[in-house]
């Protein structure tokens, strides 16, 4: 009998779970964030840069729900070439390591990324990252909040 009530106890907790994920939005959203997707990378047009390296802009300048602007972008960078310069952040940065190892700089630090790891900049941080493998370096960069664009 004991047994009985605890499934009934969780049937009705992972039902009532799974009901409150279609909550209200708090917020607009942008466009390109008002609903659930997959942003497929072929299909997104690619920018070369002078330096050899590449760009997808996977969220140009969005808006979540939540009201925090999001940038949302794909790059690699070829080995042995110059990397971009320096800058100081007014947002917060996610960089998702997908092939390669980079090598970020910051606060005076400097750091490796391997394929797997991820980086985080915080706001207002002077940073730099470059391709120190013998092979391209391809990441993911998440800009969320402040002037994320």
């Amino acid at each position: 009998m004991r047994l009985r009530w605890v499934w009934l106890f969780l049937t009705i907790t992972l039902t009532a779970g799974v009901q409150a994920q279609n909550l209200p939005m708090p917020g607009k959203p942008s466009d390109d964030l008002a609903a659930s997707r997959v942003f497929d990378a072929a299909s997104l047009p690619i920018t070369h840069n002078p330096n050899g390296s590449e760009r997808r802009d996977v969220v140009r300048s969005g808006r979540l729900a939540t009201g925090e602007p999001v940038h949302i972008h794909q790059s690699m960078q070829p080995s042995g070439i110059q990397p971009g310069a320096a800058h100081t952040i007014q947002h917060s940065e996610f960089i998702v390591v997908t092939e390669g190892t980079l090598e970020v700089t910051h606060d005076a630090t400097t750091e490796r990324a391997a394929a797997g790891s991820v980086i985080y900049i915080a706001y207002g941080t002077m940073h730099q990252v470059r391709n120190v493998g013998s092979g391209p370096a391809t990441y993911t960069v998440i800009a969320i909040g402040g002037d994320a664009k």
